[in-house]
């Protein structure tokens, strides 16, 4: 369903992800001693199909001084659109927030995407006022180059 999310997005070429890593990054191995840093939802259908997915992390406000969920993808498929599953995933996530004293659920959404209405028949509010910026590429191997040796603790 990632990859009908990007089709959807209007930018397949972007997405890479493999089953093998989203199942890494859901469920790490063992050994390691960490839990994961990604979380998911499934909606499935009556025939037990799955209809729509909720992929988040935790992120952490240091105004708030507590934590928060950050919701990176949500998707339903067209079938499924309009039959209350998308909300009864953000109730998911809102309940987990409230269940763990998180204060936010935040995302960000495409400025075209036909689901502001809904977002905004929710509560949610558009945060026009902060403008996101991302280093990718050429520009974050640049500046990872210049990087001087930092001692922290294994995340």
């Amino acid at each position: 369903m990632v990859h009908e999310l990007a089709d959807y997005e209007r930018a397949p070429e972007q997405c890479h992800l493999t089953g093998e890593q989203l199942a890494a990054a859901l469920f790490p191995a063992a050994p390691s001693g960490r839990g994961p840093a990604l979380f998911g939802h499934v909606a499935v259908d009556a025939t037990d199909q799955p209809v729509a997915f909720a992929l988040w992390f935790l992120n952490f406000s240091t105004w708030e001084g507590v934590h928060g969920i950050y919701l990176e993808d949500l998707y339903v498929r067209p079938a499924a659109r309009g039959t209350g599953v998308g909300r009864r995933l953000l109730a998911t996530l809102a309940a987990i927030c409230v269940e763990r004293g998180y204060r936010r659920l935040e995302w960000w959404m495409l400025n075209w995407n036909p689901a502001a209405r809904f977002y905004a028949a929710i509560g949610a509010t558009p945060m026009d006022e902060w403008v996101p910026y991302r280093l990718t590429g050429t520009a974050l191997h640049e500046l990872a180059g210049k990087a001087t040796a930092v001692t922290y603790p294994d995340a």
